[in-house]
């Protein structure tokens, strides 16, 4: 399990797919909130990529959906933090 995530926590598409979810999400955060899009994103992205994937994984789909979530939880409270701490800063 450590090198499923590991290799999630690298990958670079998922990393930029998640950037762009959290700078959509502050942008339209007065419309839309922020819990269900950023909940519905990070979902779609665990989902996406185990699914279109080109380098198939031993590790059953779901296992690796569910390791998707894990990182992409990790990612966007790390993109939280980061945000909070720049608008504190102002």
């Amino acid at each position: 399990m450590g090198d499923l995530l590991a290799a999630q926590a690298g990958d670079i598409f998922r990393i930029g797919l998640l950037v762009m979810l959290l700078l959509t999400t502050l942008r339209n955060r007065p419309i839309t909130g922020m819990l269900l899009p950023l909940a519905a994103g990070a979902l779609f992205v665990a989902v996406i990529i185990p699914m279109t994937g080109t380098s198939p994984r031993p590790e059953p789909v779901m296992q690796q959906v569910l390791a998707g979530l894990l990182v992409n939880a990790a990612y966007i409270a790390l993109g939280l933090g980061a945000w909070s701490l720049w608008t504190a800063r102002r």
